[in-house]
């Protein structure tokens, strides 16, 4: 095969992985029921003025499933995080005892885990758009390479197969983490 074909393969190989990486990162954001740090990711604390991240101002950890602890680096900023935390709309009633911040994970319903999984089919979705999409870039890559006779006709769809069998394999792997989520959220 020839330079030209190994960078096209290479390059949507590259490209579907950081569409499952991105993938990941989405499903760590949704609730499946158990305290996780990740629940906070997206709270912004206002440090001296400044909007800081959650996590660059305190330790988030998971005391148990069902509870997760912020510590402050600095105790003045105990106030601050709560409101934080509220004014992120998460659905969490914040506490503190004077040292931490302690966030009580109420369990999910039914209809609250349908809508979850709901939302990590809508992820998985993008993420299987996003891989064809590649897949369709690479193709007419290819087609462009058979056009301008820098590649045989035998090349070009011995490319194109080795591209579906790529598409194939991102797109079985998008159905895995999908379905690994769905379990996660429907466990109780």
């Amino acid at each position: 095969m020839s330079e030209e074909l190994d960078f096209i393969y290479q390059e949507a190989e590259e490209h579907m992985q950081k569409s499952i990486a991105h993938l990941e990162h989405e499903l760590k954001s949704i609730r499946a029921g158990k305290a996780s740090p990740q629940m906070l990711a997206t709270v912004v604390v206002d440090y001296y003025g400044s909007p800081t991240p959650l996590s660059q101002v305190a330790n988030v950890s998971a005391r148990d499933a069902q509870t997760l602890t912020v510590q402050p680096w600095e105790k003045s900023m105990l106030s601050a995080i709560e409101r934080a935390i509220i004014n992120a709309n998460l659905g969490f009633a914040p506490s503190n005892n004077g040292e931490v911040v302690i966030i009580n994970i109420p369990p999910l319903t039914e209809e609250r885990r349908k809508e979850l999984v709901k939302q990590a089919k809508e992820e998985a979705e993008v993420a299987k758009v996003s891989i064809r999409n590649i897949r369709k870039e690479a193709n007419n890559d290819i087609k462009k390479l058979e056009k301008n006779k820098e590649i045989s006709e035998d090349e070009s769809k011995s490319a194109h197969d080795k591209i579906q069998k790529l598409t194939d394999k991102y797109i079985e792997e998008v159905e895995k983490h999908l379905e690994k989520k769905e379990k996660d959220i429907m466990t109780v």
